[in-house]
């Protein structure tokens, strides 16, 4: 499995929502979608300032972590941005390829 972390606001439409459901049920909804998907929810937390959430997933790839970012966006009720997590341990292994690259212009 891997972690992504999804970040962002409601719209109105959204926060009216939380506002009428409270955080838990929230979280409840996003468990399930996890689940829904293959995969597990880690943590959910609420913040405000730029972002409104901060959600960590496991899960089964990038399949699942695409189709959960479409679901939310065309709802209309939050814009999300997801961004994959790495172990400490999987950055020495990328760390450790050598991938063909060329500066522009060189």
């Amino acid at each position: 499995m891997a972690k992504y972390l999804f970040t962002g606001s409601y719209t109105q439409t959204g926060i009216k929502g939380v506002i009428a459901e409270g955080g838990s049920r929230r979280r409840d909804v996003v468990v399930r979608l996890a689940e829904s998907v293959g995969g597990t929810l880690e943590s959910f937390y609420w913040g405000f300032g730029g972002d409104d959430f901060h959600i960590i997933v496991d899960l089964p790839g990038p399949e699942a972590a695409a189709a959960i970012a479409m679901t939310v966006g065309a709802s209309g009720g939050a814009t999300l941005r997801t961004t994959v997590l790495l172990t400490a341990e999987q950055l020495d292994g990328a760390a450790k390829l050598s991938p063909a690259y060329r500066v522009p212009g060189s």
